[in-house]
């Protein structure tokens, strides 16, 4: 049986996700996948190998949806405007993506699956966060002339765990408006600019 076309994939990841958020990981599976999709059952088999290859490349694409904004506003001259874009990136992308920043901000990566992802997949998982890894080590060098780990961790601090926690918080409250980037990026540039004690 053919694979489906890359535009019925997204038709697949977008009905996995949307089944997720509606019913929870455990009462997803390939045939509603499949039905919810307009997809053949064997053709996702085909593709995806099982319930948790859809489920995980759901994941990962909307991992590297996020990503792509926020790398590309970490690109910008100025170590703290780039730090404050980045910031407000992540409530720009909630707020552009909320179908997918559910899917990531409600459910950890294990919650959706059965077993530890295997193989390419499992590789893609693993490696998956390294763009941003760079990124943040990088920044710290700017803005601190240092990649130790004290700098790198006030920038995952900053650009990170602050911008999630309050992202998530406000995503699962149904309560993000355009307002909260700019209070996000403000607090995450204080974080950066305080003086280490």
């Amino acid at each position: 049986m053919p694979r489906p076309a890359v535009h019925q994939v997204d038709a697949v990841l977008d009905a996995a996700r949307d089944l997720v958020l509606t019913g929870g990981p455990r009462s997803v599976g390939i045939r509603p996948i499949a039905a919810r999709a307009g997809a053949p059952s064997g053709s996702l088999y085909h593709r995806f190998g099982s319930r948790d290859g859809v489920l995980v490349a759901a994941w990962l694409r909307a991992v590297r949806r996020f990503q792509s904004g926020f790398l590309a506003a970490l690109e910008h001259q100025d170590p703290l405007a780039r730090a404050a874009r980045a910031a407000h990136w992540s409530v720009d992308w909630a707020l552009d993506e909320p179908l997918d920043a559910r899917l990531l901000l409600a459910h950890g990566q294990r919650d959706l699956l059965d077993q530890d992802p295997l193989g390419e997949l499992e590789d893609q998982v693993k490696s998956v966060n390294v763009p941003v890894a760079r990124a943040i080590a990088c920044l710290s060098r700017r803005l601190y002339g240092v990649q130790t780990t004290d700098a790198v961790e006030r920038v995952t601090y900053a650009l990170v765990d602050l911008p999630y926690a309050v992202v998530r918080r406000h995503v699962l409250a149904d309560t993000l408006t355009p307002a909260v980037g700019a209070s996000v990026a403000s607090a995450s540039v204080a974080l950066l600019c305080e003086r280490s004690t």
